[in-house]
């Protein structure tokens, strides 16, 4: 079971981690942002209730349980990042951003420490926090985006935080009511419900999508089925088998795919701040996932 939850990790990490660099690819394609996030969404709920129907569950549930968890999932873990992700895209490089993302677990450790009663902060877990942070810290203060023009780290690290916090309280939520969820359907539930917001969004803020290139659309059907679907399914079985804190850390490796994909596929750089910010932000990541073994008494990888 360990070596299936380990490569369930590294699977949406790796999906995940390029969903970055199809992002900025969309983005420099002409794709609008928040058009981009909806047509992800809704092409991503009518893919995965096609799933449900496949294996007998095409059924709508009824289960107001379900529905809430669902609906949390679809604002939290859904709505809120997809766009905040997405407007970010627009300042920094796919590997600045992924490393943002790699806060996720410290996120659900803080959130986790004031929500989940098996789940608590303590020094080990506060002293990875405090080390990560100066690695955000010194990631601002450097000015380097990865971009060679048009690049803004602060208003990049401020949507990503806010990003990071809003899946963070989503995991956390959703594991602490067991037995009000199944991968499958909670996957769905999000994108049905999320894509109606972000829809919503989508009419306020830039209106309804048009002149969308073979290219553009190329890049949104792999962002519906590898950066949303594939990833989304993994993390929700992973998160049914072990602690929130652990699922999160799904965050490894996305900084390190993202940082080599950017910069093999679109010419992104690696700048200096970016590297030692990096290193910083994982080497908190990592000590953070240390003090969770210990205090749980589970065994390293």
């Amino acid at each position: 079971m360990q070596f299936r939850i380990w490569l369930a990790i590294v699977v949406a990490a790796v999906a995940w981690g390029t969903t970055g660099v199809a992002t900025r690819a969309a983005l420099n394609a002409g794709v609008p942002p928040v058009q981009m996030a909806a047509m992800r969404a809704v092409l991503a709920a009518v893919l995965l209730y096609l799933l449900m129907a496949l294996r007998g569950r095409g059924r709508i549930t009824r289960d107001r349980e379900r529905w809430i968890t669902g609906g949390f999932a679809a604002l939290f873990q859904l709505a809120a990042p997809f766009v905040l992700f997405t407007l970010a895209y627009q300042y920094a490089s796919a590997g600045f951003i992924g490393l943002l993302v790699a806060l996720v677990p410290l996120g659900t450790a803080i959130v986790a420490h004031y929500w989940l009663p098996d789940e608590p902060m303590h020094a080990a877990k506060l002293a990875g926090l405090l080390v990560a942070f100066v690695g955000v810290a010194f990631l601002l203060l450097s000015g380097d985006s990865g971009l060679e023009e048009g690049g803004s780290p602060l208003p990049a690290a401020l949507l990503s935080l806010a990003a990071v916090l809003s899946i963070s309280f989503a995991a956390v939520y959703t594991k602490g009511r067991p037995g009000t969820y199944e991968p499958t359907e909670l996957t769905w539930m999000q994108f049905a419900a999320g894509s109606v917001l972000i829809l919503v969004a989508m009419v306020v803020m830039e209106g309804m999508p048009s002149g969308v290139s073979p290219w553009g659309w190329t890049l949104i059907a792999y962002l519906t089925v590898v950066g949303s679907i594939t990833p989304f399914l993994l993390f929700y079985w992973i998160l049914a088998r072990v602690s929130a804190t652990k699922a999160s850390l799904v965050g490894y490796v996305v900084p390190l795919i993202a940082l080599v994909s950017g910069m093999l596929l679109l010419d992104e750089r690696l700048e200096t701040g970016i590297a030692v910010g990096g290193v910083l932000i994982i080497i908190g990541v990592v000590l953070t996932n240390n003090a969770e073994r210990k205090v749980l008494g589970v065994p390293a990888a």
